[in-house]
């Protein structure tokens, strides 16, 4: 079976992540990386994991010369320009398959329906990759409970929430970069997975009509005076000028277009989780059976004590987010896996091989960042947002939120 070549571009913590996810992977390798900060890393991470002895490239062009497909990792600010690069490229003769982008896959639903413009304009395979859709832990639940969906009927009710003490990289923090706060972080995966546990067996995974979204946002940590001064001095970021909300928690409501049945999802992010590490909780409630997911559950514990804690090796390893050293811990063996990384690639690979379209598509990706921005306007003028309304529908196209604007001290101070 051929082998797909992938050019990345982008070389921060996803890449990386997602460079552990192929060492589990067959039939795809590391071809090319956009040089840029952490490209010689990443290259050297390929080469000692059996990944291709990829070639940094001074040019997005010149990695889609050098590949199959295209991964686009890099920080939200710069995706849409990198794919209009990405399209000049295969106009100009690069004989490209696909492409992949990283949740969310546009800031705005302008940026989100120019990817897929382009990408299509291209006649290029796309791959949205939303990782929690792909857990196993997940999925295995829900082929389980089947017979008593058959029986009893679908899940009404799921849960998510994703939680850990904040991102990693300055641009993260930065509202008009990163496209907002915590919702827009953190906020498409737990929108997403709410869908597709409440999604019927057998359904697309834009079966379910999003109907009515109601949202709070909040600056409950960070916007304290310590933690701003923590944030400005370690990544220039002012929350007294351009806050974020570092919590964000609503409802989401959907409705089956072959029964009329309305199912909830409700969601809770924060960036102020100051406990063992990432904590990503699912659970679906359906009449007499139920799911629940905590990947802080593991299989494996480790306890470091205060005498031994100076020789501790960095949190991270033991897992994603980790804000401890020291005590009891939680690890996990696999994250790649348990995260969904594994399998989401692993499906990309097979469908961009067969001349497919992944199982999440960027059309996909366009509806995340709809239901994310409504969550926004929901919020901003704390009511619910009727999804059906062509109004809000309109309006809601050419919508940028104040927070990502730079102005959500109008909505988190007041």
């Amino acid at each position: 079976m051929k082998t797909l070549k992938i050019g990345i571009i982008g070389s921060g913590f996803i890449a990386k992540f997602l460079a552990v996810a192929m060492k589990q992977v067959r039939h795809c390798e590391i071809s090319a990386i956009y040089k840029r900060g952490g490209a010689d890393e990443l290259a050297d991470i390929a080469r000692k994991n059996g990944l291709g002895d990829p070639k940094i490239c001074d040019t997005v062009a010149e990695v889609c010369n050098h590949s199959d497909a295209v991964a686009i990792y890099s920080p939200n600010y710069t995706r849409l320009a990198i794919m209009e690069e990405i399209a000049d490229a295969v106009q100009k003769g690069a004989k490209l398959t696909g492409v992949i982008c990283e949740k969310p896959l546009g800031r705005t639903m302008a940026e989100s329906r120019r990817m897929v413009e382009l990408a299509r304009g291209a006649n290029l395979l796309t791959a949205y990759f939303e990782n929690q859709l792909h857990m196993n832990a997940i999925n295995n639940a829900l082929v389980q409970l089947r017979p008593q969906q058959e029986a009893m009927g679908n899940f009404t009710l799921a849960r998510s929430t994703e939680e850990h003490a904040g991102p990693h990289n300055s641009w993260f923090w930065d509202p008009s970069k990163q496209g907002g706060g915590v919702l827009s972080d953190m906020g498409c995966h737990s929108i997403a997975i709410c869908r597709h546990i409440l999604t019927p067996p057998g359904k697309s995974p834009t079966f379910l009509e999003p109907v009515a979204m109601q949202c709070d946002t909040s600056l409950l940590k960070w916007g304290q005076p310590k933690y701003r001064e923590q944030l400005k001095e370690r990544y220039g970021v002012d929350y007294s000028k351009t806050p974020a909300e570092d919590f964000a928690t609503g409802i989401i409501t959907f409705r089956n277009p072959e029964t009329g049945q309305l199912v909830k999802g409700q969601f809770t992010d924060s960036w102020m989780y100051d406990k063992q590490g990432l904590r990503l909780s699912m659970d679906g409630l359906g009449p007499g059976y139920a799911m629940e997911v905590n990947t802080l559950i593991s299989p494996l514990e480790i306890f470091i004590g205060d005498e031994a804690a100076a020789g501790a090796a960095d949190a991270e390893t033991a897992l994603e987010k980790s804000t401890a050293s020291r005590g009891l811990l939680a690890v996990q063996p696999n994250e790649a896996h348990l995260y969904g990384y594994v399998t989401e690639t692993e499906d990309m690979v097979n469908s961009f091989l067969n001349g497919e379209d992944a199982m999440l598509d960027w059309e996909f990706g366009v509806e995340v960042t709809f239901m994310v921005q409504a969550a926004y306007m929901a919020a901003e003028q704390r009511k619910t947002i009727d999804l059906t309304d062509s109004g809000v529908k309109k309006e809601l196209e050419s919508y940028r939120s104040l927070i990502s604007q730079g102005k959500g001290a109008e909505v988190l101070f007041s």
